[in-house]
């Protein structure tokens, strides 16, 4: 089967991965579930349907030769965008690719809190939207920028490593720069930003720490900078953010981010009764309190704040497992297993 056949077949089950793995069939994950599409790929099968996509996204084969892995995105007219990952295993060449739909996601039908959207109204420093890989941190981001988009006159710039989604320009101009095809790294990209008149940044990812320290100096310097981490939970965010950092410099650090931290969203997707999948989010905004948490090095109480529930701008993962489980969309068991504090919720519940 061709290449296009495999992705609009992947795109009508309404799938969110594509496996391509020598020595099995193509595989789609869709609502969690894996479905097969055709016979076991040969190495050299596996390797025709990657290079074929280089070619769709006009990218170099010989990055993935030299490096051993790659990340690079491409768009089928009147299909869908994916977002892959190109890797070498066992000598053999192998693929994974994220659907991506053209258009912007809608932040109500993906079950996106309006606590979440309010945060885009922010004119300056810092906002993490965190969870595990495919937990919908993209999309969130997504929507976040699109809300600025529509609602504001700005200068947004985007980082991202690849792009995902496409932005028009709306009230606001959005300037949309792929590592590494338009800037060499994200550190290096993220440095060029403060000079291209941003009101707005949205870094794809702060992989490193080059790039947390300057995205920390660019929310210092007045501009509203969102981004991403693979972490879960508002205190190992900061705790992760500041553990990057030489011990002789934490202590700054602290005092730094309690000033421009303004939120943290964490989230995951969870299964549903009815075999879909549902997001359910954290917010942290930082208030005084959480403020002086952080500068002092008491994360740990971070998350008797949030789950204090005294807050109404904060949201805790727990409480929101529990209304879901009420609303008899998740069962008991899938709640206690993402839940922060299960034995607490499990009285509760």
């Amino acid at each position: 089967m061709e290449l296009s056949e495999l992705l609009k077949q992947a795109v009508s089950w309404e799938g969110s991965d594509i496996f391509i793995v020598p020595g099995a069939p193509v595989t789609v994950k869709v609502s969690g579930q894996m479905k097969q599409i055709g016979d076991r790929l040969s190495p050299n099968a596996a390797e025709t349907l990657v290079k074929t996509m280089y070619d769709l996204a006009h990218r170099d084969y010989e990055l993935l030769r030299q490096n051993g892995d790659d990340d690079f995105s491409f768009a089928i007219l009147n299909v869908s965008r994916f977002r892959c990952n190109a890797y070498r295993q066992r000598g053999t060449t192998a693929a994974i690719c994220r659907i991506v739909n053209f258009d912007l996601p809608d932040p109500e039908s993906m079950h996106i809190p309006a606590l979440v959207m309010e945060l885009a109204q922010q004119r300056s420093g810092m906002i993490l939207v965190t969870g595990p890989a495919g937990s919908g941190k993209s999309t969130t981001l997504a929507c976040m920028v699109d809300r600025i988009n529509s609602t504001r006159q700005n200068h947004i710039v985007t980082i991202e490593d690849p792009i995902e989604y496409l932005h028009r320009h709306k009230l606001s101009l959005v300037s949309q720069r792929e590592v590494p095809n338009d800037a060499s790294t994200f550190s290096r990209a993220l440095r060029a930003a403060l000079r291209q008149a941003p009101d707005v940044i949205m870094l794809g990812e702060m992989r490193d720490l080059d790039t947390i320290r300057t995205a920390i100096t660019a929310a210092e310097t007045g501009h509203l900078l969102l981004s991403s981490l693979h972490t879960i939970g508002a205190a190992k965010t900061v705790d992760r953010i500041i553990d990057t950092f030489p011990a002789e410099q934490q202590a700054q650090i602290r005092v730094q981010l309690s000033m421009v931290l303004k939120a943290v969203v964490s989230q995951r997707l969870v299964p549903t009764l009815d075999g879909g999948r549902t997001p359910v989010f954290e917010v942290m905004t930082v208030n005084a309190a959480i403020q002086n948490m952080i500068r002092d090095g008491r994360t740990h109480q971070i998350d008797n704040v949030i789950y204090g529930g005294s807050d109404k701008n904060m949201i805790s993962m727990d409480n929101e497992l529990m209304r879901l489980v009420r609303e008899k969309k998740i069962s008991r068991d899938i709640a206690l297993l993402h839940s922060a504090n299960p034995e607490t919720l499990s009285k509760r519940i």
